[in-house]
């Protein structure tokens, strides 16, 4: 008959901690791995947003100086006009034939200054939105880097202490942290708190 050697309670007990520690320090080095990620999806919505509002305030100033320029075109047509209504009687055939031009030009300028506005106010317009998208998307982020930090102080303290009940903390706080960065990333929910 073989003999059994019956294992020392406290190699066993010594095996499990170590057994426990890998795993809680495998489990931290995911949740680092996902706070990097994290980290990443917050640098770039505060980037896009600030990028896009800068944006915006400058497709804005461009459309005010094409709205000043219309409306220059527009008070030079109307004062031409005006003058053209009180003199034309007096004037020859051919100042008459140049103020016509000259209106019809200053129209123009004062009818393309109004189309190209448009285009502005338009880009400026998606620049807002993208800049919304990104404001929108940046709370996700804050809230789950913090709820990831938080999961690997937590793991660290259990493994410290040796306590389970400590480490399924840290992983409750690293899947709302995950939850909010996948949030972050594709915006599937509002979460009305959080803006």
């Amino acid at each position: 008959m073989a003999d059994i050697e019956i294992p020392d309670p406290e190699e066993l007990e010594e095996l499990k901690g170590k057994k426990f520690t890998r795993g809680v320090a495998l489990t931290t080095a995911i949740y680092a791995v996902m706070l990097a990620i994290t980290s990443l999806g917050g640098n770039n919505a505060m980037k896009g947003m600030l990028l896009a509002q800068q944006q915006s305030s400058d497709q804005w100033a461009f459309y005010q100086s094409k709205v000043v320029r219309e409306h220059l075109y527009k008070l030079q047509r109307l004062q031409l006009e005006t003058n053209l209504l009180e003199k034309r009687k007096s004037m020859g055939t051919d100042l008459l034939r140049h103020y016509d031009e000259t209106i019809r030009r200053l129209q123009e300028e004062e009818n393309r200054y109004k189309t190209e506005k448009k285009a502005i106010e338009a880009e400026a317009k998606k620049q807002e939105a993208e800049r919304d998208v990104n404001n929108r998307k940046d709370p996700y982020f804050d809230y789950a880097e913090v709820l990831l930090q938080i999961a690997i102080v937590l793991a660290s303290i259990s493994i410290l202490s040796g306590s389970a009940q400590v480490f399924y903390l840290s992983v409750i706080a690293a899947g709302l942290g995950s939850l909010l960065s996948v949030n972050g990333f594709l915006l599937l929910i509002r979460i009305p708190f959080l803006h």
